[in-house]
């Protein structure tokens, strides 16, 4: 009951962050950057609300940390992000909760390297929401192709609701200015989609198999007669 209260409190913390921002565009910055971590905060309260065994969370951070070292080790090719398809394929093969854990946990950790700074909880709430959407969307995504296509339009996704947040947070609060931020990060928007394309075609649904029958074994019952 505890964490459906604490994930309501944060849900409506972030809300009135972003509510904040739109009324009062000069402190845009700060009340972005604040509803990003109430709304974080209210995704883990919604795993928490799962009762996951230690072997579901042990198998969410190892997801999280693999995405991250797969991030890190494709640092230096721009925008390719294999996070999104482990993030995507988490949620499909385990759920929307789970997938929204292994994404937000995937950016944190690799901003450890990386870098942190105020895109950080945005990064973790875009590539959380990658994971719940897949999750919410698995029924549809058991095809490769259904899977890839999806995946492209979730590289699109981010990046334009990164630049978004750019934009917002730093930019005047122009047309002009939108513009000039989306058409900056447009090819990189382009080169992320296209990656996750090549990615889930070689390897989205081996793995999401294995994650889908590792999720069965954890929870098989053996009843005694």
């Amino acid at each position: 009951m505890r964490y459906r209260f604490a994930l309501v409190a944060f849900v409506g913390l972030g809300v009135a962050g972003l509510l904040w921002a739109m009324v009062d565009p000069a402190n845009g910055g700060l009340a972005t950057l604040l509803a990003a971590f109430a709304l974080v905060a209210g995704g883990f309260a919604w795993l928490e609300q799962g009762g996951d065994t230690a072997r579901d969370l042990t198998l969410v951070a190892t997801l999280a940390g693999i995405a991250a070292a797969g991030r890190i080790l494709f640092a230096p090719v721009p925008s390719v992000q294999p996070v999104t398809i482990i993030v995507a394929t988490a949620g499909v093969a385990l759920g929307p909760r789970r997938g929204f854990a292994v994404g937000a946990l995937a950016a944190i950790a690799s901003n450890m390297f990386l870098g942190q700074g105020a895109h950080t909880p945005w990064q973790m709430l875009a590539w959380g929401g990658c994971g719940a959407v897949a999750g919410v969307l698995r029924v549809a995504l058991q095809r490769r192709w259904s899977f890839a296509f999806f995946c492209a339009i979730l590289g699109m996704a981010f990046g334009t609701l990164m630049d978004l947040w750019l934009w917002f947070a730093f930019y005047p609060h122009t047309w002009a200015a939108l513009v000039t931020v989306l058409a900056a990060g447009f090819a990189f928007n382009i080169a992320h989609a296209l990656g996750n394309v090549v990615l889930a075609l070689a390897a989205g649904p081996e793995l999401r198999r294995v994650l889908a029958r590792h999720a069965r074994t954890v929870h098989t019952e053996v009843v005694w007669a």
